[in-house]
């Protein structure tokens, strides 16, 4: 499990929450989530998670640490890479914002994620037009 010291308080990174519902039919993980940040809470610390473009993520402590990270989004996982640790969360619906969700992670953290905002789902291709 990723465990940083900030500001003399444990931080454990975690993130899970995933909404009940997918936005598209045809949903690209991690789409709604790019450039938007969540908020994740273990044990009572909550830090802030920005998903950037490219698979870079920035993870900002209560205190306004910074610690560098990266993301991936496949095969049914949303994993983190910071430190050289990494850790995965279940990841088989788009997340929905202002939702709320406790998740279980591949190192048995348990975290409540929540979406400050997402991305708008983008729109089927409904065939041509004539």
């Amino acid at each position: 499990m990723f465990k940083r010291m900030f500001a003399g308080s444990l931080f454990i990174l975690a993130a899970g929450g995933l909404s009940s519902a997918a936005a598209a039919q045809q949903w690209t993980p991690g789409s709604e989530i790019v450039g938007q940040s969540v908020q994740v809470q273990t044990n009572g610390v909550t830090n802030t998670i920005y998903f950037d473009q490219g698979g870079a993520a920035r993870i900002v402590s209560p205190g306004g640490n910074v610690v560098n990270a990266t993301w991936t989004a496949s095969g049914g996982r949303l994993c983190l890479n910071a430190g050289g640790g990494s850790e995965c969360w279940p990841y088989t619906q788009a997340f929905q914002a202002g939702q709320q969700m406790t998740m279980v992670s591949s190192c048995q953290a348990s975290s409540t994620w929540m979406a400050n905002s997402t991305n708008a789902p983008q729109a089927q291709n409904a065939g041509e037009r004539g």
